[in-house]
């Protein structure tokens, strides 16, 4: 597992494993949110059985599924309300990080310029460039 900090509270990373929640809890990540469809997973990888990990080792954990088509401003708006109500640093996962990390970029449209968005994302490792229209 590779967690790649966007922001000292925000964090992405790629399929994370069951037996990966007591390093993240020790690591101080207090929620965990899994973008990541059930469709695309195995059984032993699902939401079902990371939030049965997750409760075990003490992390709050949440499923917000994102394809292209539920990159929506209302589950951009549900992923930073998970983040807001955290109480601590977040860690965000789906197959590679990307969707997790392209959900925040788009929070910061309008916060940050395109250029800040873009610097921290792929210091994180992840190349949003073709966002840049998208980001204002």
């Amino acid at each position: 597992m590779t967690i790649s900090p966007i922001t000292p509270t925000y964090a992405v990373s790629a399929q994370i494993d069951p037996s990966d929640f007591a390093s993240i809890a020790a690591a101080g990540y207090k929620t965990v949110i899994c973008n990541r469809p059930d469709a695309e997973n195995p059984p032993h990888l699902q939401a079902a059985a990371m939030a049965e990990a997750a409760q075990k080792a003490g992390v709050d954990f949440k499923v917000l599924p994102l394809t292209h088509q539920t990159m929506t401003p209302e589950n951009v708006a549900k992923q930073f309300e998970y983040v807001a109500n955290a109480g601590g640093p977040v860690l965000a996962y789906c197959a590679s990080g990307t969707r997790c990390s392209v959900i925040w970029a788009l929070s910061q449209a309008g916060k940050q310029s395109a250029d800040d968005i873009l610097a921290q994302t792929a210091k994180a490792g992840y190349d949003l460039s073709g966002l840049r229209g998208a980001l204002g």
